[in-house]
C-alpha cells in the first residue's frame, strides 16, 4: 500500500496546513501569490522538509516565475532538496505513473494560460497551435495520477464558479482522461471545488487548502493506492 496526500492552492499559506503522513505528498499548485522568489524558496524549504518519502508538484497561475524564468525556478526548488517538479512531464514512482501539467484555460492572462481549443473556437487571439490542446497531448496513454492545476469540464461542483455557477474546466482535458481512461485526476484552483467526485473510471479531486476568502480551511485529501486500485482510508473517508 502507498499512502498519497494531495494539497493544492496554498498561497503562502502552507505552514498553517496539517498535513497527514504517508508515502507521496502532492501539490497541485498555486504555491504563492505571484511567483515571487522568495515566495518559492519559502515553499521548497517547507515542502522538502516534509517526512514523506516522496514530494511532487506543479506549478499555478499565480506561480509566474515558473513560466517567466523557468530555469531560475526549477534551480530554487532544487536547491530545497528531493522535490520532483513537473511541467508537462511524468515521472514513475514505485510503479506508480505520474504526470503533471500546470497548464488552465485563458483567463486574464494569469501563468500559464492558453486557449480553449474546443469551447467556442480558438480565442484571445491564439491559433490552434498555441492552444491548450496540444499540452494535454502530451499526457502518456497510461497514467495513473494525472496532476493539473485546473479541473476538466464535467467534474460537477469541483470545477464550478458559484458567484456565476459556471463549470469552467477544461473540455480538452476531459476528453484526454476519457481517451486514457486515467484513474485519478487531481487538482486545484477552483477553491470553492473542495472535495471527491469518483465515477466509473476516474476519481476526480479537488484538494485547495484555501477557500474562496484564501483562508486555510480545507484538509488534505488521502488516498491509499494498492495493486492499481485507489480508495480512501477509513478515517478520511468521510471528507
Amino acid at each position: 500500500i502507498m499512502k498519497l496526500i494531495f494539497i493544492s492552492d496554498t498561497h503562502t499559506k502552507e505552514r498553517y496546513v496539517d498535513i497527514p503522513e504517508g508515502d507521496i505528498i502532492f501539490h497541485c499548485g498555486d504555491i504563492s501569490t505571484r511567483g515571487y522568489s522568495y515566495e518559492i524558496r519559502d515553499f521548497g524549504e517547507w515542502f522538502a522538509d516534509l517526512p514523506h518519502k516522496y514530494k511532487v508538484m506543479i506549478p499555478g497561475n499565480h506561480d509566474f516565475l515558473f513560466e517567466r524564468e523557468p530555469e531560475k525556478a526549477r534551480s530554487i526548488i532544487e536547491e530545497c532538496g528531493d522535490i520532483h517538479l513537473l511541467i508537462d512531464q511524468g515521472i514513475e514512482i514505485e510503479g506508480l505513473k505520474i504526470w503533471g501539467s500546470p497548464i488552465t484555460p485563458w483567463f486574464w492572462d494569469w501563468a500559464f494560460n492558453r486557449a480553449r481549443n474546443t469551447l467556442n473556437g480558438i480565442n484571445q487571439g491564439d491559433n490552434i497551435d498555441n492552444g491548450i490542446k496540444k499540452h494535454w497531448d502530451l499526457i502518456p496513454s497510461e497514467v495513473d495520477v494525472l496532476l493539473t492545476h485546473g479541473p476538466p469540464h464535467g467534474a460537477g461542483f469541483l470545477g464550478t464558479v458559484l458567484r456565476e455557477r459556471e463549470d469552467v474546466g477544461c473540455e480538452d482535458l476531459a476528453q484526454a482522461i476519457r481517451e486514457r481512461k486515467i484513474g485519478l485526476n487531481a487538482f486545484g484552483h477552483i477553491h470553492e471545488g473542495y472535495g471527491i467526485l469518483e465515477t466509473e473510471e476516474t476519481i476526480f479531486v479537488n484538494c485547495s487548502i484555501l477557500d474562496v476568502r484564501y483562508d486555510p480551511v480545507n484538509k488534505p485529501i488521502q488516498f491509499e493506492w494498492r495493486e492499481g486500485k485507489f480508495s480512501q482510508p477509513e478515517e478520511s473517508s468521510e471528507g
